[in-house]
């Protein structure tokens, strides 16, 4: 992975976390959630002009990205409805790796060192440490922990899925953009069907339609491309780093808890990251 790769996916790790502490911090985390997902359509409307199109081997994972992520934005609504950010955001980000990992060694025939395992393992680690953390009232969210084991898992799903449809159609924001266009009206129209009042919230919400959609746009479209250029499991354990950045981000802004624990899978990430940057096997 070269350094432009590796800062190019760190960066999109800090949008990632920023744009899910504007959905956190949503007095209604559907509507900040619908907000972001019409947000990120219209700008992938908006690059679609000025970038390729993408190849008809591409136009083959599209139904299957766009399920995956509207299965990830429903479940990660539920989940941020049931525990904390420091705790939903880590799981839900931090057991993707895992099983990218496992997807892309058992059918995509990759093959990764010791090495770079074990850095994939320290996150593991990670992820380990932060299923332990208990809230204020003493109490394990357990309800939060499984909905973000479960939208960690439609992460992984999407993030395999994308990886191949960018490197089928030979550019990474042009399928993106195309996905997220569709994606946004998708969601939208699922949303009316099922809470049409937190559409109408959402539509009142600039800074999450803006901002919030406009980096998680960036974000993911980074990340994409990072999929064309390295490994789709060493790319996602890299994004991970959003974890650091969503304990300052709870620690700070929503002044919640830090114990060992989380600072302990804070390191363990940390180390993750340097191996995978030192170790060039």
């Amino acid at each position: 992975m070269t350094v432009g790769i590796f800062m190019t996916v760190l960066f999109a790790a800090l949008l990632h976390a920023g744009w899910n502490a504007l959905v956190k911090g949503g007095a209604e985390k559907g509507a900040a959630m619908i907000a972001v997902s019409i947000g990120q359509g219209i700008a992938g409307l908006l690059v679609l002009p000025f970038v390729s199109w993408p190849t008809a081997e591409a136009m083959v994972y599209l139904p299957y990205s766009i399920a995956l992520h509207v299965g990830y934005q429903s479940f990660l609504i539920a989940a941020y409805r049931m525990g904390d950010f420091t705790q939903v955001y880590p799981i839900a980000r931090g057991v993707a790796p895992l099983l990218v990992t496992g997807v892309s060694i058992a059918l995509l025939g990759a093959s990764f060192s010791s090495v770079q395992l074990m850095a994939i393992g320290l996150i593991a680690v990670g992820i380990m440490s932060i299923s332990l953390v208990r809230n204020g009232e003493g109490t394990f969210q357990w309800q939060g922990a499984v909905l973000a084991l479960i939208t960690g898992a439609f992460i992984a799903g999407y993030s395999v899925v994308d990886g191949l449809g960018a490197r089928a159609g030979g550019t990474a924001v042009g399928y993106f953009g195309l996905q997220a266009a569709i994606n946004g009206v998708i969601f939208t129209v699922l949303s009316l069907m099922v809470r049409p009042a937190s559409v109408r919230s959402a539509l009142r919400l600039p800074t999450h339609l803006v901002l919030g959609g406009g980096a998680s746009f960036v974000a993911y479209a980074l990340v994409v491309y990072a999929f064309m250029f390295a490994p789709i499991a060493m790319v996602t354990a890299l994004r991970e780093t959003s974890i650091i950045f969503a304990l300052i981000i709870g620690s700070v802004v929503f002044h919640e808890r830090v114990n060992f624990r989380k600072v302990a899978a804070a390191m363990s990430t940390i180390c993750g990251v340097i191996v995978l940057r030192v170790y060039r096997g």
